[in-house]
């Protein structure tokens, strides 16, 4: 079938997409490939599509089906979109993802090149094309471009070369594309899926979740857009979940189960109904986070599989009638939450221990104690220990206790002497952390890595004293901050000792501000218990896993370049990595390392290969990583090189 016949048949609604397909994903270089084979009539694959009739068929996007058969793309989303959006000059109906990846196509009539439009380079060269103007004006646009040629005494005597490859750049939509079609009575959704799955083996698959929502969407058009439209939410809130996450949250919530296939038996009423409440009772966890434990942005959200048992027991409280949770009950699962992050209860093996947890909330005997109860035989302790502050960089568990710390309690900027759990306007009041003795003193005086970007070395300051401190020693601006605002340096937990504030003291330091820092956590979570402190009689094992390797995000710097890595991923349409991944045993928990940047599911959830970005990392490490399982880059750029090249190009005959 001719390209501009299948380009008429999107328009019509005789072709569609399915509703389980994903968003468009192809970048700039992709198209520009697309085209260029085109051009020169190289084969760039055929479609296979899914003939079914159209009062039946779940669609993406909001443009109605024709009557009859429709074809639903299975395999050649990318392709057909790319080819729409040139050709068209703006995006078919069922589209999802970024425009600009086919926005300003040109072609150089002399080179015979495709590339993207770029003024500088193209404002005084007549013989770059605009592809999708002449897309649109077709035969009557080739005669303009002809003419206009002409007219110009140093291109006239190659005005016929360019004739022809204006007619064979517009020649383009009278290719034709070879169409396989799935059909018959026996093609069920999943069957469909599973074709879906197999013909797309090198692109973009379908994971449980998608084939759980892709059932849902079945029965619910709208359900993947009412998902992603209270995402984005929560992005603007900064608070990052993908969909999997929110959905594996409305599976606990109606089924009391983790396992998406408990999903597949439930109706799309009742996954709608399930979808309303869990969202809201995620919203009532993520302002009792926020405001009673201080954790109010994506970075210090440690934990967040403890979000769905949370939001189920709110589910069976509503249900039961049971009225709003006294401060006590409150406090008690926020406890409950604290201690399951800290410990890394969902670090190993998710699915089991949400399972675990769920069946901890059910029948007579069910509900918060048995839940706390089940921790604490888990992790053999709930106390902690100094030595649990030996931890080191940005994204160690420890790191958001600390935020925790300093926002519950009475913690104090120490260039105003106001506290920091207030909420302070500006952008030069956000909070940031600081090394309270200076990286670039230390690394002079030849301390470790780990000693420098220990824990007990940093707190969290606004923008604006940080910068104002700079890299001055504690020895000297210490005094200064102890006059100004009396009581502001112990309010962080700095020892009062002024001989520790000398650098040459620093080990010693970092020590008595480890036993501060415990004593103040303690006290905190004794505070949560109102006095029940039977769960915190026994203490965990004080020190770090035996065999842990020095890891992790090391310094602000650094921090922002994998924040600047995962937004061009998800600027690509694909799923953002986990910041700070706490590397853990499946079967206890317990931390081996934390790497910088991960997607432990693959960039192609469930389906391909674990990916992690570990930068400025000693060989143990990358080789941990390695032996899990995980495909390594050691920079940026080979890591882009690898998205660009092998999960994007993937999805070439896609």
């Amino acid at each position: 079938m001719k390209i501009s016949t299948i380009l008429d048949h999107i328009d019509s609604g005789h072709m569609a997409l399915p509703e389980f397909q994903r968003g468009y994903v192809w970048n700039g270089d992709q198209v520009r490939g697309l085209f260029d084979s085109l051009y020169r009539r190289h084969p760039v694959g055929g479609l296979l599509v899914w003939a079914t009739e159209s009062t039946t068929a779940t669609h993406r996007g909001d443009g109605p089906l024709a009557a009859g058969v429709v074809k639903l793309l299975l395999d050649g989303q990318q392709r057909m979109t790319s080819l729409y959006g040139v050709v068209r000059g703006k995006p078919p109906k069922f589209f999802d993802g970024n425009a600009k990846a086919f926005t300003g196509l040109r072609f150089h009539l002399d080179s015979e090149t495709f590339e993207f439009y770029q003024p500088v380079k193209m404002k005084d060269d007549s013989l770059w094309i605009d592809v999708t103007e002449l897309m649109k004006k077709g035969t009557a646009g080739l005669g303009e471009y002809v003419t206009r040629l002409a007219t110009q005494p140093s291109l006239a005597a190659k005005v016929g070369d360019y004739a022809g490859r204006l007619s064979r750049l517009l020649g383009i939509t009278d290719v034709d594309l070879h169409i396989e079609e799935v059909t018959g009575a026996d093609k069920s959704l999943d069957v469909v899926v599973d074709i879906f799955n197999r013909v797309n083996s090198g692109g973009t698959k379908l994971s449980k979740g998608d084939l759980a929502l892709a059932k849902i969407c079945a029965e619910w058009p709208d359900g993947r857009d009412a998902m992603k439209a209270k995402l984005k939410e929560w992005v603007e809130a900064d608070y990052h979940f993908n969909l999997d996450w929110l959905l594996r949250s409305v599976n606990t919530v109606l089924t009391g189960e983790a396992k998406f296939q408990f999903l597949h038996e439930k109706s799309a009423a009742e996954v709608q109904d399930a979808l309303i409440r869990t969202t809201k009772h995620i919203d009532t966890c993520l302002n009792l986070i926020g405001g009673r434990l201080g954790l109010d942005h994506d970075q210090v959200f440690f934990g967040r599989f403890g979000v769905p048992v949370m939001a189920r027991y709110l589910d069976q409280r509503q249900a039961n009638k049971t009225g709003p949770m006294d401060v006590k009950e409150r406090d008690k699962l926020l406890f409950w939450y604290v201690q399951a992050a800290m410990w890394g209860r969902f670090s190993g093996s998710t699915e089991s221990f949400i399972d675990q947890d769920l069946a901890a909330l059910e029948g007579e005997d069910g509900g918060l104690d048995k839940l706390l109860e089940q921790l604490r035989l888990w992790h053999g302790g709930l106390r902690a220990e100094a030595g649990h502050f030996t931890g080191w960089s940005l994204g160690a568990r420890f790191y958001p206790v600390l935020y925790l710390l300093t926002r519950m309690g009475a913690a104090r900027d120490w260039g105003t002497g106001l506290p920091l759990k207030a909420s302070l306007l500006g952008k030069m009041s956000r909070l940031e952390v600081h090394h309270i003795f200076p990286k670039a003193q230390l690394y002079r005086r030849n301390y470790r890595r780990p000693e420098v970007n220990a824990l007990a070395n940093f707190c969290f300051l606004t923008k604006d004293t940080n910068l104002s401190i700079s890299d001055r020693l504690p020895q000297d601006y210490f005094p200064e901050v102890d006059a100004a605002h009396p009581g502001v340096l112990a309010s962080q937990w700095i020892p009062t000792d002024p001989a520790l504030w000398k650098i040459e003291r620093f080990r010693d330091f970092l020590e008595v501000r480890k036993e501060l820092l415990a004593a103040e956590l303690n006290r905190r979570m004794e505070g949560l218990l109102h006095g029940d402190d039977r769960w915190l009689a026994t203490a965990a094992a004080p020190t770090l896993p035996v065999g842990m390797v020095v890891s992790g995000i090391s310094s602000e710097e650094e921090e922002a370049e994998l924040e600047a890595l995962n937004s061009w991923v998800e600027s690509e349409g694909l799923p953002r990595g986990i910041l700070g991944y706490d590397f853990a045993d499946p079967a206890t928990g317990e931390q081996k390392a934390v790497f910088d940047l991960v997607w432990p599911n693959g960039i192609q959830e469930e389906l391909s290969q674990p990916v992690a970005v570990l930068l400025n990392e000693d060989a143990a490490v990358i080789t941990l990583a390695s032996q899990a399982g995980y495909r390594c880059f050691t920079d940026s750029k080979s890591f882009r090189r690898y998205v660009t090249a092998e999960v994007l190009a993937a999805g070439t005959h896609a």
